[in-house]
């Protein structure tokens, strides 16, 4: 993944994949539908839909007169809702998608936390057997890569507010133990007593507690990488990128909006950015 520094801070941008995309053709139906014009098409599969659908074909069209004069002669854009793309995005943070679910209509899935932070509790509840406890934590959550900010001075602090945190709640919690580690794992904490190092790798070998519960997901901060796949229709993700690809934007969900934008397709592009309109 591409770095940058910024503020004199050093970033990991997101990377962003193409997963999906509908096609102009249902949007192209969609318009001809409402004004029975299909014979008026450009596009052979469009002009002969009502007698003989091929959706292959229509499914396929990279151009649509129609549709680039509703978008852009009468801003008639609730027809481009009938296309959609979506997209994976890996490392992005939790900041970012805060802003990110602001876009209403969407669908959004995220990488969960508490299904997906064991490695992290692992290393704390590891890091009790050492004499220091906190560099033990700090180096195995450094090499795990979950952070947007990768400024290794500034993920010290960042890290020992995470360790503070659980240390907190060890010292609170009588069931922190049961709550944390998977129990067929448990029995390894005796196993390895005063071993950090091969307490974590047992640890990390075994069976993962897939949900630690919502209880140790105040450990994390908005720089805590998610990864997560969207789907936009094309009008919801013209709003997106007008508001979010714009220097009045946050500069991270900007690096976001722009690598989506380099994955979509121009045929897309076309009807929803004057930049690509005369393409």
């Amino acid at each position: 993944m591409e770095k940058i520094t910024m503020y004199h801070i050093e970033y990991e941008k997101p990377k962003v994949t193409l997963l999906q995309e509908s096609g102009l053709g249902v949007a192209e139906i969609a318009a001809r539908t409402c004004y029975d014009s299909f014979d008026n098409s450009e596009n052979e599969c469009v002009k002969t839909a009502m007698e003989h659908l091929d959706t292959d074909a229509i499914n396929n069209i990279e151009d649509s007169d129609l549709l680039a004069n509703l978008a852009w002669v009468h801003h008639h854009h609730s027809i481009i809702e009938h296309a959609s793309l979506s997209f994976l995005v890996q490392g992005t943070s939790r900041g970012v998608l805060q802003e990110h679910a602001r876009h209403r209509l969407q669908a959004i899935s995220v990488r969960s936390t508490r299904y997906t932070m064991s490695s992290v509790i692992n290393a704390f509840v590891a890091s009790l057997e050492s004499e220091d406890a906190f560099a033990f934590f700090l180096e195995k959550v450094l090499a795990l890569n979950l952070f947007v900010v990768i400024d290794k001075s500034y993920l010290a602090i960042e890290i020992k507010a995470m360790y503070d945190k659980l240390q907190f709640q060890y010292q609170k919690d009588s069931d922190f133990l049961t709550n944390a580690i998977a129990k067929s794992s448990l029995p390894l904490i005796e196993e390895c007593k005063g071993d950090s190092q091969t307490l974590f790798e047992a640890f990390q070998m075994g069976k993962k507690k897939r949900n630690v519960g919502d209880g140790f997901k105040h450990i994390v901060s908005d720089n805590w990488k998610v990864d997560m796949v969207v789907t936009f229709n094309i009008r919801s993700l013209k709003n997106y990128f007008d508001l979010r690809d714009s220097g009045a934007a946050w500069f991270q969900i900007q690096w976001l909006a722009q690598a989506m934008k380099e994955v979509t397709p121009p045929k897309y592009l076309k009807l929803i950015d004057k930049k690509y309109k005369d393409l």
